[in-house]
């Protein structure tokens, strides 16, 4: 592989991997309740919505859960794998249904992802800034708390002390790796394919 096409595929990952995270936040942010109103809502919203009103016009929602954020964050996956694969030399007309399950684990990686990172930024926050009103904190603490509930619920009152999010870490690096790692393996994710889509993941 070139080094042009190496800075490609890198250009592609970075730029792409980003709207990719704007559009499940979408899918996040309404699966949560989050505040509408948030400024940093206010960008998801109007960055994911040129692709996603035409797509609601053929995927309506469910339940209260936006589809098609979540169909639009497989098929950006999607895309994203098929042109770095592409680039990288390999003919995907021979795996498109391996590169659609590698879509739909790589989602839900990153999902899990979001939901991590938000839980260590929170954390942060609650020793530095409590009772904070930025609007990064509270959409944080917005996304946190319907992870952090059944866990405060199960467990014992320990005098103020709140140690909800060290079970959530657990759980969430329980499914990344024994779930989506098994997953990924069962597929056929290993080798150079591994290197390649591995940022993905």
């Amino acid at each position: 592989m070139s080094g042009f096409a190496e800075a490609l595929i890198y250009i592609i990952q970075t730029l792409g991997s980003l709207y990719l995270l704007i559009v499940l936040l979408r899918f996040i942010l309404q699966l949560v309740r989050a505040d509408f109103y948030n400024p940093l809502s206010q960008f998801v919203v109007k960055a994911t919505q040129p692709l996603l009103k035409p797509l609601r016009r053929v995927v309506p929602g469910f339940a209260g859960l936006d589809l098609a954020s979540l169909v639009l964050a497989i098929l950006v996956q999607l895309l994203l794998m098929a042109i770095t694969l592409t680039l990288a030399g390999f003919n995907v007309g021979g795996f498109l249904l391996q590169l659609l399950v590698w879509s739909l684990i790589g989602v839900t990686s990153l999902f899990l992802k979001v939901f991590f990172f938000a839980l260590i930024v929170s954390v942060i926050l609650s020793w530095v800034a409590p009772g904070s009103y930025n609007p990064g904190a509270q959409l944080v603490n917005q996304i946190c708390e319907p992870l952090l509930a059944p866990f405060r619920r199960l467990l014992p009152n320990l005098g103020g002390l709140d140690i909800s999010p060290i079970f959530a870490f657990i759980a969430i690096n329980l499914v990344d790796r024994f779930v989506l790692g098994y997953l990924a393996a069962a597929t056929g994710l290993a080798g150079p394919l591994k290197q390649i889509v591995g940022p993905f993941f």
